[in-house]
């Protein structure tokens, strides 16, 4: 497993590699914190942290940033979990950026109507935020819910895509280590 960290406009975006894709990300400037996140066996293997991020992630993050918003599309992803967190993932990676869908739309699109609250339990152990958006889930009366490293981030974010200019990078997220 390797871990980097790239800049972006909300501070150092870090994360967690393997051959086929991006088990982890987070904001901060401290890859190995992400470790704990992961699943058994995964947190347990041995971490090698490289001083610049593979080129098809940073240029995949940098080009996002950048305003070009369906180049994180194109990056690899590696999740584990159940069939429906694993359906809702997927779907959130359809939902088009600056758009915003609610949890039981995203239920029903991962095929479980009814199951707002499993699509946001989802969205809370959504391992690899920005990359797979789970900032564009909001509730159903249009607020937006929770975002693990805050509403400002998450507004932050969706405004970007909305290509609003201007904006000041947020304040800064919570510190390493903080629990999900």
């Amino acid at each position: 497993m390797e871990a980097a960290t790239v800049p972006t406009p909300l501070g150092p975006l870090s994360l967690l590699t393997v051959e086929e894709g991006i088990l982890a990300s987070g904001l901060t400037d401290r890859p190995e914190t992400l470790l704990a996140e992961l699943p058994a066996p995964r947190r347990t293997e041995p971490l090698r942290v490289l001083d610049t991020a593979p080129a098809s992630y940073a240029s995949g993050l940098q080009a996002y940033f950048d305003g070009q918003l369906d180049a994180i599309d194109a990056l690899p992803v590696v999740q584990t979990g159940s069939a429906f967190r694993l359906a809702a993932w997927r779907e959130m990676r359809r939902v088009a950026p600056g758009t915003t869908i609610s949890y039981r739309e995203l239920a029903a699109a991962a095929g479980k109507p009814g199951a707002a609250r499993a699509a946001g339990a989802s969205c809370a152990s959504n391992l690899v935020p920005v990359i797979v958006p789970c900032h564009r889930v909001r509730r159903a009366d249009g607020n937006l819910g929770g975002y693990y490293y805050g509403l400002h981030i998450k507004r932050w974010l969706l405004a970007h895509e909305r290509g609003e200019r201007g904006l000041l990078p947020p304040a800064a997220p919570p510190a390493p280590g903080s629990s999900r």
